[in-house]
C-alpha cells in the first residue's frame, strides 16, 4: 500500500502521477505595457494641446500678414479700375464717321442721320474701305485710338447691340463705326440710354486698408 493510501482504503485508491494544480504568480508585465500605453498617450495629448495653444496665440499675426499681402497686391488692379473710373465723354463731344461694310445702300447715311439726332457729332459717312467692306459679320465694328477704348468707343459701343471694339494706330480722337452684315439698326433710344447710364455710373470707391494707396506694402 502507498503512503499516500488514506489508512482504510484496503489499497483501492491511489494517487499516481506526478502532476499537481499549481497556483499561478500575477504576471507583471502586462501592467507594465499598459502603463507605458496610457504613459504616451498622456504625452501625445499634452503636446497636442501645446501646439494648439502655439497656433491660437500666433496664428493671428500670419492671417493679418496673408491679408496685408494680399491687398498689397491687388494695389495695382485698384489703381487701374481707378484710372478706368474717369468721367466718360458726352455723345456731342464724339465725332463718328459711319461707313457701311454691306451690299445695302444708303445704310451708312441712314445711321450717320440716327447718330446726330441722339447726339453724336457726325464728320463722315461712305462705303467700308476694303480692308472691311464685305468682311465684317457680325453687326459691326466701333473703331478708333487706343486713347478711345475706355472712353469714346464704350460711349459708341451702347448705341449698337454686339458690336466689337477695336483700335489701330490712328492720330486724334474721331472713331469710325462700320457697320456690318448682321446690323438690323442702331440699338433702340431707350436701351441704349440705359446702357450709358449704366456705364457712367462710378465705381463704388475701395475700402479697407487700401484706402492709404499702398503706403504700408
Amino acid at each position: 500500500m502507498s503512503m499516500l493510501t488514506p489508512p482504510g482504503m484496503g489499497g483501492e485508491y491511489r494517487i499516481t502521477g506526478d502532476k499537481y494544480p499549481r497556483m499561478r504568480r500575477p504576471n507583471g508585465r502586462r501592467r507594465i505595457v499598459l502603463a507605458a500605453v496610457a504613459a504616451l498617450a498622456a504625452f501625445g495629448l499634452i503636446g497636442w494641446g501645446t501646439l494648439q495653444l502655439i497656433d491660437v496665440f500666433t496664428g493671428g499675426d500670419e492671417a493679418s500678414a496673408a491679408a496685408g499681402a494680399d491687398d498689397c497686391a491687388r494695389q495695382p488692379e485698384r489703381k487701374t479700375a481707378a484710372k478706368k473710373a474717369a468721367p466718360l465723354p458726352e455723345p456731342r463731344r464724339i465725332t463718328v464717321n459711319v461707313f457701311n461694310a454691306t451690299p445695302r445702300k444708303g445704310l451708312a447715311e441712314e445711321t450717320a442721320t440716327d447718330l446726330k439726332k441722339r447726339g453724336f457729332t457726325v464728320a463722315k459717312f461712305d462705303n467700308a474701305t476694303k480692308a472691311y467692306d464685305k468682311k465684317v459679320k457680325g453687326p459691326g465694328i466701333v473703331l478708333g485710338p487706343r486713347s478711345a477704348l475706355d472712353t469714346a468707343l464704350p460711349v459708341l459701343a451702347t448705341q449698337l447691340t454686339g458690336a466689337e471694339k477695336r483700335t489701330d494706330g490712328r492720330k486724334g480722337d474721331t472713331v469710325d463705326l462700320i457697320l456690318g452684315a448682321g446690323f438690323k439698326g442702331l440699338t433702340k433710344e431707350k436701351d441704349a440710354a440705359k446702357a450709358l447710364a449704366a456705364l457712367a455710373k462710378p465705381s463704388p470707391a475701395p475700402s479697407g486698408p487700401s484706402s492709404d494707396d499702398g503706403k504700408n506694402c
